[in-house]
């Protein structure tokens, strides 16, 4: 027992020593300073001017029962209990002063072969856009007054219901609206831009 205690003793005296021979010669004291600075005080900066807050766009009052009233553009609501996706659904309307737009749209969900046709004052500009995971869109040229954009589900994919999000962005690239649609086969989701 007492060669172990030794043993351990030796190690331990061996292993201390050798631990220290990194800082021989490298080990250089901090020389005292014999003049002690005063702290400065801070230097007083006046609080930055405030920054105007972006402005919320401005959104336009339409009631959508009047907007989704005639059956040869907008497909009539199912009115079967449970199953919420089977209507047209209203994005929103906003006043911008932008000449172009822009709008891109992705699956909001499982990429799941969701497709879309869009329209833009109910003329197909794109007629058949397969979501996928990345944004794809499309820059549209504002007319003065409003600028109504659908898109139509053309599918559900393999998971109902048609699902995705959207991005409407100014030129100068500040968002108008983000949101998402949820929507059945043949209905469509809407949003308006009214230019001013």
């Amino acid at each position: 027992m007492k060669r172990l205690h030794f043993l351990l003793i030796i190690i331990g005296i061996t292993l201390n020593g050798y631990a220290q021979k990194e800082v021989n010669g490298k080990y250089k004291p901090i020389p005292k300073n014999s003049e002690i600075k005063e702290p400065l005080p801070p230097t007083e900066t006046p609080p930055p001017p405030e920054t105007p807050l972006p402005k919320e766009p401005t959104v336009l009052k339409i009631n959508p029962e009047e907007l989704y009233k005639n059956n040869s553009l907008y497909k009539r609501e199912a009115n079967v209990e449970g199953i919420f996706y089977r209507r047209n659904e209203y994005l929103g309307g906003f006043v911008t002063n932008s000449s172009v737009s822009t709008v891109r749209y992705r699956d909001a969900a499982f990429v799941d072969g969701d497709k879309i046709r869009v329209y833009l004052n109910d003329k197909v500009i794109e007629p058949q856009v397969l979501l996928n995971g990345d944004f794809q869109g499309f820059k549209i040229d504002l007319v003065k007054g409003i600028n109504k954009i659908d898109f139509e589900a053309l599918n559900e994919g393999s998971a109902s219901p048609n699902t995705a999000e959207f991005q409407v962005f100014d030129d100068k690239g500040a968002v108008i609206q983000a949101s998402q649609w949820n929507v059945g086969t043949g209905y469509k989701a809407t949003i308006i831009l009214y230019k001013e």
